[in-house]
């Protein structure tokens, strides 16, 4: 669950309030919990509802933009990232919900139907967004240099 807040957020400490007011709102509204269904879906859907209720209540940060240091050349950036750390990067810039898909799907390994449930969607939603997720993180890596329009991962000379 703190992978998602995680994710979502982009900042430890507020990823771990969350989590943290994840946890307590899930053992106060224990009772609400259908027992027929599996708890790690429910739980999630209330970390991802937090994590959407704290990024409305932000503030905006200004944020100054130096392209030397947030645009590095494509020699720099295979140098010095690998592909998972290429991979996070692309994910923030998907839309949140394809990135909360992406998420619980690939990385906390729920089911489309878990998906479905935790963000409160139909079935087709989850796999139209999975599917959308994947090509923008695709045609994103191949901007970045990372990878080729067939796939490769471009090795490091």
């Amino acid at each position: 669950m703190l992978a998602i807040c995680l994710r979502q957020l982009r900042h430890r400490e507020d990823a771990e309030d969350v989590a943290q007011q994840t946890m307590v709102r899930a053992i106060r509204h224990l009772h609400h919990w259908d027992q027929l269904r599996s708890l790690d879906p429910w739980v999630l859907t209330i970390a991802v509802n937090r994590c959407r209720t704290h990024l409305s209540q932000r503030k905006v940060r200004p944020r100054s933009f130096d392209p030397a240091i947030d645009s590095p050349s494509r020699e720099q950036r295979l140098g010095t990232a690998d592909l998972s750390e290429e991979l996070h990067l692309a994910l923030r810039k998907l839309r949140d919900e394809y990135r909360t898909c992406f998420i619980l799907f690939y990385q906390q390994e729920l089911s489309i139907a878990e998906v479905a449930e935790a963000m409160n969607c139909p079935e087709g939603t989850v796999k139209t967004w999975l599917h959308r997720a994947r090509r923008e993180l695709g045609q994103l890596l191949i901007e970045r240099g990372v990878v080729t329009k067939d796939g490769y991962e471009l090795h490091r000379i």
